[in-house]
């Protein structure tokens, strides 16, 4: 049954893509699906694509809500499709082809899907089912000894925290004023979101909006207090409404090593009425072992099963490793009874080596480790003494390693050794199931991480933005903090370009220490490899500054001269990694991410980090040749216009010149001041037909061109004449040309005489005194059209007070919808301009024109204004 729909059409452009997308993951989430948004979103998009790319025609996408999952349909509308006979076959394609992959991905990833097809519609459809859980059941844990029960402060404090449908504050209690350190008045009103520090890890996790939606939400994540610390707390959500039907969210908060306070205990289903008959219990191994029922997450399977193997064989601590998927390395996924936040994700060879007790593929008993120096990496400097360990297999193939240690020596024996083999048999199967569901929804969120990073990357050809986004999106998903190096060319050493920390208050210090510490070699080896120096680095100048702060002094081997903090050496002190940036086969520069102390990351992780930076780096790449074409063509543009004007006795030039776009492109339009012999001035206004390197060109020959022929002594007609005859000696690479040439010579008297000729441009306008507007000049054939061309040129006096404005056609056709201010409004605002002086009257007119419309220019646009001065009265 159909309990909600949603619907929405795209337009057959690009954009429609990630507009599609954000469409269903804000529908499903708004429905509280978030486990089932990642793959409904990378399904909608190559549907998506399929219709507005590859048909070109618009989307229709329709979201059906039901009970037990969601059905979503996407629709084109082809009208060339023929439909297809309903015997014939679907061919879903070849996966290396650039179609066909939406019917590919909807079946590998949906419960069921279908196409429908019309004369003037093709329709794809799939429907995705919600994962089942097992909710609302109650049970009570047994008795325990003092010494069994979770540790926790002497005064427990539960901040109780309360969240509207909007996401903000609304009820913040004392205890919460205790753990975070902000007064209620200070929060209150405030989003969650401005304090909440939230681990992400693509398709394995909801994000804070999400779990704010759910109506029961339980985990683990960090609250930015007032002294800028993250608090980790442990919370429990729970979704309420109040008499009027508003929703909210109260939020229950403790610190993460008090969980056990909230955190919900194992769900014991109870056992049906038989009534009267004999309880019997489970006969399964696995359920023996593990207990009934098993977690339904990965990690917690794996850490039950490390605390029932220290249970059963009476050790002090245990541990629980998986195999990568070449069985080449081990990955510390679970422990207890050890500081497993500092190991978690640590790998080790599965093969006998230097630091390793042998192959992993085999049960072995350690009586003594510290007989055998490093034998167990892992319990390195815990105090264990004895292990014994055995493989997890499932089908003859090695899939972990399980291992219990003691803190007395020769604990262990064979027979223990067989009893925890039994165990590990049992459960290997449940685990590598459990961990092979992980890896897929972890793989599904990724390809959702990089579409939706793509779309972003190829949405700025900044340089400054591309290197911001690259650090945002790979901190906190993929990282504590990163570090972007670039490199200029093939001759220069790596720079130091960008530095984000999730704790911002840890930048400027990763900043200093790594400015400090020669840059990894840019190697173009594809993959992340290890780099240790910030760690070390970092340590040594820690272990300086508390050693100083005790009066100790500085031991010899501590590098000097790096003025770190305890809290950077913290932050970067856990695993560094180092990614190429390669692009066009050249190495552009590094990605290096890194981890607090001794933390890990994840093989799949640093898998995914690399996809990221092979785009991260063509974006990059991208952006460079973007900048260097842009600084390019400006410096092209600056050459075609003059670097500065002359100054005449007895006459006021100004010139304002806008060009549009983005700068990447050299216009056409140019304008020129100069002096010809003692006495008389050229002034010139021109437009060339079009933009790039041949509009710049003519631009080039045009302007010093005039300059040439005019000092030659040749009348103005004779000067354009000659020009227009060199603008058609171009060829093919000829442009036509609008332009308004004249002479200007200052008058004793105070006036200016001027000779204008203007081809083809708009006319000048003379303002005088009183306010009167008028064309200073005739319209006569524009340049490079004709080569026969007759010029004629006109005499204009300008009186004590008058001004004479030129512009290029970028301002008479500015528009606004329909409307254009043309010659006629050019000359109404001219008339407003009586009494100024020629820079206020040039600024008026451009403010005028960019008032005149909401857009920006699309043309370029010039303004010479030209002004006798007024006498000034006794």
């Amino acid at each position: 049954m159909i309990t909600a729909r949603a619907a929405a059409s795209f337009e057959p452009v690009g954009r429609s893509v990630a507009a599609a997308r954000s469409f269903v993951r804000d529908t499903l989430q708004g429905w509280g699906f978030a486990d089932i948004v990642d793959d409904a979103v990378v399904l909608t998009s190559e549907l998506v694509t399929n219709a507005v790319v590859h048909a070109g025609t618009a989307a229709d996408v329709l979201c059906l809500r039901s009970e037990d999952g969601v059905r979503i349909e996407v629709a084109d509308r082809y009208p060339e499709r023929e439909v297809p006979l309903q015997s014939a076959a679907v061919n879903m394609g070849s996966p290396d082809r650039e179609g066909g992959r939406g019917l590919q991905l909807c079946a590998a990833l949906a419960g069921r899907w279908g196409v429908e097809y019309t004369p003037t519609h093709k329709q794809v459809w799939f429907q995705l089912d919600l994962p089942q859980r097992s909710v609302g059941t109650r049970s009570a844990g047994p008795t325990l000894p003092p010494d069994r029960l979770p540790l926790a402060d002497g005064r427990v404090r539960v901040a109780v925290i309360q969240i509207d449908r909007g996401g903000a504050i609304t009820a913040w209690n004392d205890d919460a004023d205790d753990l975070f350190g902000y007064p209620a008045e200070q929060v209150t009103g405030k989003p969650l979101t401005d304090f909440a520090a939230w681990p992400h890890t693509p398709g394995t996790s909801t994000g804070i909006a999400d779990a704010l939606r759910l109506s029961r939400w339980e985990g683990s994540y960090g609250i930015r207090a007032a002294n800028g610390r993250v608090i980790p707390v442990y919370a429990s959500h729970l979704r309420v409404r109040d008499t009027s039907g508003d929703p909210s969210t109260v939020c229950l908060l403790v610190r993460d090593h008090e969980r056990a306070v909230l955190q919900t205990p194992t769900r014991v289903t109870a056992a049906p009425d038989t009534g009267g008959a004999s309880e019997t219990q489970s006969t399964d191994p696995f359920e023996v072992f593990i207990g009934s029922p098993a977690p339904d997450d990965l990690d917690g399977l794996l850490q039950r099963t490390v605390e029932r193997a220290r249970d059963m064989l009476d050790g002090d601590a245990a541990f629980l490793l998986l195999a990568t998927d070449d069985e080449t390395e081990l990955e510390v996924r679970a422990s207890t009874g050890l500081p497993s936040a500092r190991q978690r994700f640590a790998r080790v060879p599965v093969e006998g080596g230097s630091g390793r007790y042998g192959s992993a593929r085999m049960p072995a008993v350690h009586d003594d480790l510290t007989a055998v120096s490093g034998a167990v990496p892992l319990l390195n400097s815990t105090g264990m003494r004895s292990v014994v360990t055995v493989p997890l297999k499932v089908e003859g193939r090695l899939t972990g390693s399980l291992g219990v240690a003691a803190e007395a020596p020769g604990r262990y024996s064979n027979e223990e050794a067989l009893r925890l083999q039994f165990a590990a048999d049992r459960i290997a199967l449940a685990v590598e199931s459990a961990r092979l569901g992980e890896l897929e929804r972890l793989r599904r969120g990724s390809l959702s991480f990089l579409v939706e990073a793509s779309d972003l990357l190829a949405g700025t050809l900044d340089r400054d933005q591309t290197l911001a986004l690259m650090a945002q999106m790979t901190v906190p998903t993929l990282a504590t903090w990163c570090a972007v190096y670039t490199i200029a060319d093939q001759a220069s050493d790596p720079y130091l370009s960008y530095v984000l920390h999730e704790d911002e208050e840890l930048i400027d210090g990763i900043k200093s220490l790594l400015s400090k510490i020669p840059p990894p070699d840019p190697v173009p080896t594809p993959g992340a490899r290890v780099w240790t120096a910030p760690a070390e680095v970092a340590h040594q100048a820690a272990l300086r500054t508390s050693m100083r702060s005790l009066g100790l002094g500085e031991p010899a081997t501590v590098s000097s001269g790096i003025g770190t903090t305890l809290a950077t050496a913290q932050a970067v002190g856990g695993e560094t990694v180092v990614l190429p940036l390669v692009a066009r086969n050249r190495v552009i520069g590094m990605l290096t991410l890194g981890k607090p102390t001794d933390d890990h990351f994840r093989q799949e992780i640093l898998e995914l980090a690399e996809d990221l930076s092979r785009r991260a780096a063509l974006a990059l790449d991208n952006a460079r040749l973007y900048s260097e074409r842009t600084a390019i063509s400006q410096s092209l543009q600056r050459s075609l216009l003059p670097p500065e004007l002359p100054q005449i006795d007895g006459v006021e030039v100004e010139v304002i010149y806008r060009a549009a776009g983005e700068g990447n492109e050299v216009g056409g339009d140019f304008y020129d001041v100069f002096p010809i012999r003692d006495g008389a001035y050229g002034f010139a206004i021109g437009d060339v037909c079009g933009t790039g390197p041949n509009a710049a060109a003519v631009t080039g020959l045009a302007r010093h061109a005039l300059r040439l022929l005019a000092r030659e002594g040749l009348s103005g007609p004779a000067v354009l004449q000659r020009l227009n005859s060199a603008i058609l000696d171009e060829g093919a690479r000829s442009r036509f040309l609008t332009l308004l040439y004249g002479e200007m010579r200052p008058q004793d008297d105070g006036s200016a005489e001027l000779k204008v000729v203007c081809a083809g441009h708009p006319l000048p306008l003379r303002l005088r005194q009183d306010g009167s507007v008028e064309a200073a000049a005739e319209p006569q054939p524009l340049l490079g059209v004709l080569e026969d061309l007759e010029l004629y040129e006109q005499t204009v006096t300008l009186d004590p007070g008058d001004v004479l404005l030129c512009v290029t056609d970028g301002v008479t056709e500015r528009r606004e919808g329909a409307r254009m201010l043309g010659d006629d409004g050019l000359a109404d605002v001219l008339t407003t301009c009586t009494g100024l002086t020629a820079g206020a009257v040039a600024a008026r007119i451009m403010r005028a024109v960019e008032r005149f419309a909401s857009d920006a220019p699309s043309d370029d646009m010039a303004i010479l204004a030209m002004r006798v001065p007024a006498p000034h009265n006794a």
